[in-house]
């Protein structure tokens, strides 16, 4: 680092992203991306909208908004579109964190909320998963702190079920609590509706995982309209031209193409239960993953060695150091032949090292 960078934040250590080799073709299971492309309708709204990019983009989304306030059931003011989910997590911790509102989320989760705190010098508590790396409920429930619980989890792919979100929310009057539900629409229960029984939920989502765009970078908060305000006054003290136009218009293509959206949900949750059978019959654990991705490993090799090995063949998945779960890699998944070869290569691995 120079000499000029701010003392405040010499001790950060950055979210480290899935990585993105360009030196030769991977199959690629290790950032949690769809293996579909956008909705073709998507695709074309946008493709319109790239013809007015010597303009802003509008601020308040409002096209967008109303499609999402349709799809959802909400009001027009319970909605904040940010660039990517990660932007309107951030937001969360700005405005809903601080000295005397310290943050809390589980150890292992999503690796961002750590950087969230620290780069907003946020005081934060982490909460042991339990032995079978599942959310410790009661740890939560009148933690008096701003919660951050990603539901289904991360890399886990655990999800609790609604009724322990909503003890968690009730439980917590005095404190925000941030569902974070980037892989919700693969098999787990959205706390959405519970937005108009409980004024200190925030739930976030993104078009990332599910909607096929991760590339367009587009997320968004949902709350009583007052959170939403709250989370306004963040993002017009930034950069109130958070989302662009071409983004905007694929993000109501993809509202108005629900059945393609739903079909690939589909499909991926179908490839997702034929990719834990075929692990878990060549000895593997794998969890019972809600997501768009299986963490799993096996007895005979580790973790490391198995990414490793993977990735000489050209195989991506992902593998994290933290003692807990370094013996486990988490696998994105992907379309039904990606995951074929992906089963074959492991085959080939666990013969070589018998």
């Amino acid at each position: 680092m120079s000499r000029y960078f701010s003392d405040k934040y010499k001790k950060l250590v950055p979210y480290v992203p899935g990585e993105q080799p360009k030196d030769r073709r991977y199959i690629k299971l290790n950032t949690n991306e769809s293996p579909f492309p956008p909705s073709p309708l998507a695709q074309e709204m946008a493709r319109r909208a790239a013809d007015g990019l010597n303009l802003y983009s509008d601020p308040r989304c409002r096209d967008l908004v109303k499609a999402a306030a349709e799809h959802f059931g909400i009001d027009k003011d319970e909605i904040l579109f940010t660039n990517g989910s990660d932007e309107i997590l951030n937001f969360a911790f700005m405005a809903f964190c601080d000295a005397d509102h310290p943050a809390v989320f589980p150890d292992i989760t999503y690796g961002f909320y750590p950087v969230f705190a620290d780069i907003n010098s946020v005081p934060y508590e982490t909460v042991p998963l339990n032995d079978d790396f599942t959310i410790d409920v009661e740890a939560f429930i009148g933690v008096d702190r701003t919660v951050f619980i990603a539901n289904p989890n991360a890399p886990t792919g655990l999800a609790l079920p609604l009724a322990d979100i909503e003890r968690i929310v009730a439980s917590n009057p005095g404190n925000v609590v941030v569902i974070d539900e980037a892989y919700v629409d693969f098999g787990g229960e959205s706390a959405v509706e519970l937005i108009h029984k409980y004024d200190n939920l925030l739930v976030t989502q993104t078009f990332s995982k599910s909607r096929s765009m991760a590339g367009a970078r587009l997320g968004f908060g949902i709350g009583c309209k007052e959170l939403i305000s709250d989370l306004n006054a963040v993002k017009y003290s930034i950069n109130p031209y958070n989302v662009n136009s071409v983004t905007a218009a694929a993000g109501i293509g993809s509202f108005k193409d629900d059945e393609y959206f739903k079909s690939c949900c589909k499909a991926v949750s179908d490839t997702r239960e034929w990719t834990a059978d075929s692990l878990r019959a060549l000895g593997f654990t794998v969890l019972d993953s809600k997501a768009n991705f299986v963490f799993a490993s096996s007895p005979e090799i580790g973790g490391k060695e198995l990414y490793s090995r993977l990735r000489e063949r050209g195989v991506l998945v992902r593998h994290f150091d933290a003692p807990r779960i370094r013996e486990y890699n988490r696998i994105t998944i992907g379309s039904p032949e990606q995951m074929r070869a992906l089963i074959g290569t492991i085959k080939t691995i666990l013969e070589d090292i018998r």
